[in-house]
């Protein structure tokens, strides 16, 4: 799926801004049909749960209505006039005037309707979009709603985040030609020092294709005028970790009989390499090392709303912290965050929503299951035809994405179950089809071991959330060592993979401070971490560690969390911790050594 853009032949009108808004109300069964009754207004891109100070509408379970005007521009007469939603969490409905033109299930993927035979050009159409923040066994990701005994309904959900709702990201109407670009696919390798662009450009209503790749100064370096194949650079500048370069692919649709334009489309290309060698992860040839988070899109107010200055200051302290990767932890993010790693040369592990699908976790609780997960009266084949859909949608968004170097399906499943191996194969599978250039991986919570796991075996790289000294063994460093190393080298030698830490962290409450081994205070976070590395720095497979979490962010109500979850290494307004300068110490020498090599 395309990102909507300006060119040549296309127009982009943004509709973020306020939108009047009114929870669902059975006395308006059909709130599309006429103005919203509402003295409410919305901003979007954000969600609504903290904007208001209310109680009811933060907690609200169901349906939420958007609703806004906008006067279609009166030069896109002939072409084509599509809406595209960034993300409606959980469930989305849009009608224009009172059209239904889309439905989409699925909080974190943008899609899109063509409007043309319901917006006229020069007049003004009313645009409405449900929103609906329920989800049960049979979504990604997964929950349950309860109505307790006062009648109200409520929900639950096993994963240790808000559920955060409403329209996150951006809103667009955008024009294209009649024939047009519908889609790009991009794949890069090397050979030797010349890189290779191999493409596919899918196209609808016919017409000839022509291909362009500049480099970053404008000069041409290859083309093409057919609709598939691949394109060839001398001596090709590679984007590198740290060092981003990108290309640019100019896509054309010229007329069969007229030769005239079409339509044209601009994409940003990187030429890297992703492989495995046994139990090294590389990049372009060359051993890599990941050095970053696990984040969420998490801020006061806006919830997980977009938010450009967030976007840039997260990235500039992941810069100031020496970090050179992050994974998408729950979910995709918005697109802003690829494009902006694109250029700047970040490392992204691009994660679906597929978290929760464990019965032994509760709200970062780890403890029994007292049933199977995947069952047919839990997650079964209609959830993971959901969980088949987020990974087909990531995939289609994220594809050409250079910073992209690995898709995670799922956080903390179920591995241990016997049902578990049937649910993951064949999404494993579909995976390595839609895109056979990247690693597969999950991140695996500590139930699932090195003798019992049932699926580590089935992907590329082992992720391993960890928590020794925090969830196990409180307080014990000595032991959270033993026990760290001990697990660790049992995955090296039984795999012989490589291994990525992707959580490991304590809460702590910002000012707390103790001279004595004191979970919450700040000390203690650092003790942890420190305990952490030198167990990495022991085990050659080892090749990346990613904290939890980057910033303290919102969960649900719970005795175990303190206004959220308090494992950032940031405060949830990104003032650092104790533990900040640790990790800036560390991976900034790090990165200085790799450099000298």
């Amino acid at each position: 799926m395309l990102t909507p853009i300006s060119s040549s032949t296309r127009e982009l009108l943004s509709l973020d801004g306020l939108w009047q808004f009114a929870l669902s109300d059975e006395n308006v069964p059909r709130p599309w049909s006429d103005l919203l009754d509402t003295p409410l207004e919305a901003p979007v891109p954000a969600s609504y749960n903290d904007v208001f100070a209310d109680q009811r509408i933060h907690d609200h379970v169901g349906w939420v209505w958007y609703q806004r005007s906008v006067r279609v521009p009166r030069g896109w007469h002939g072409g084509r006039i599509v809406l595209r939603v960034g993300a409606a969490t959980h469930e989305g409905v849009v009608y224009v005037d009172d059209a239904l033109v889309a439905h989409h299930v699925g909080g974190y993927t943008p899609f899109e309707a063509d409007i043309t035979s319901v917006a006229r050009p020069g007049q003004e159409a009313r645009i409405t979009i449900g929103v609906n923040n329920e989800l049960t066994n049979e979504t990604i990701p997964p929950g349950t709603v309860e109505t307790n005994e006062l009648g109200r309904r409520t929900q639950k959900y096993r994963h240790d985040f808000y559920n955060y709702a409403g329209l996150p990201r951006s809103i667009h109407i955008y024009s294209t030609p009649a024939a047009f670009i519908e889609d790009i696919t991009v794949r890069t390798d090397f050979d030797g020092r010349d890189g290779r662009v191999d493409y596919e450009v899918a196209v609808h209503g016919g017409g000839r294709v022509l291909v362009t790749l500049r480099d970053a100064s404008g000069i041409v370096v290859a083309e093409a005028d057919e609709a598939e194949g691949s394109l060839r650079v001398t001596n090709a500048a590679a984007w590198q970790p740290g060092r981003a370069y990108l290309y640019s692919l100019r896509v054309q649709l010229h007329d069969d009989d007229s030769d005239s334009l079409g339509d044209e489309y601009t994409l940003s290309v990187g030429i890297r390499s992703v492989r495995i060698d046994g139990s090294k992860f590389l990049i372009n040839g060359e051993p890599f090392y990941f050095r970053g988070f696990g984040k969420h899109e998490d801020s006061a107010i806006r919830g997980r709303g977009y938010d450009a200055a967030f976007l840039v200051h997260d990235f500039a302290l992941m810069k100031w912290v020496g970090a050179n990767s992050f994974r998408t932890s729950h979910y995709p993010y918005a697109e802003e965050y690829l494009d902006y790693a694109d250029r700047h040369g970040i490392v992204v592990i691009d994660e679906t929503p597929a978290v929760g699908l464990n019965l032994g976790i509760g709200g970062g609780v780890h403890g029994r299951a007292d049933r199977n997960a995947f069952s047919e009266t839990m997650f079964n084949d209609r959830t993971r035809d959901a969980h088949a859909q987020s990974i087909r949608e990531l995939i289609a968004r994220d594809k050409n994405h250079p910073s992209v170097v690995m898709w995670s399906i799922a956080n903390e499943p179920e591995s241990v179950e016997s049902g578990a191996r049937d649910y993951f194969l064949p999404l494993v599978n579909m995976t390595r089809e839609l895109d056979p250039t990247r690693p597969v991986t999950y991140a695996n919570e500590y139930r699932g071991t090195f003798t019992n796991d049932g699926l580590a075996d089935l992907f590329d790289v082992l992720c391993l959330n960890r928590y020794y000294g925090w969830y196990a063994d409180p307080g014990d460093l000595e032991l959270a060592e033993v026990r760290l190393e001990t697990e660790l080298r049992g995955w090296a030698q039984t795999f012989g993979r490589p291994i990525i830490i992707t959580e490991y962290g304590a809460d702590t409450m910002a000012g707390l401070h103790s001279v004595l081994t004191q979970p919450w205070s700040e000390e203690f976070q650092t003790q942890l971490i420190d305990v952490y590395h030198r167990v990495f720095d022991r085990i050659e497979e080892v090749v990346g560690e990613h904290v939890w979490n980057f910033a303290d962010f919102q969960t649900s109500a719970g005795v175990t969390r303190v206004d959220g979850n308090r494992k950032g290494v940031f405060t949830r307004d990104r003032r650092p911790k104790l533990v900040a300068h640790q990790l800036r110490k560390r991976w900034i020498a790090a990165n200085e050594s790799e450099d000298e090599r």
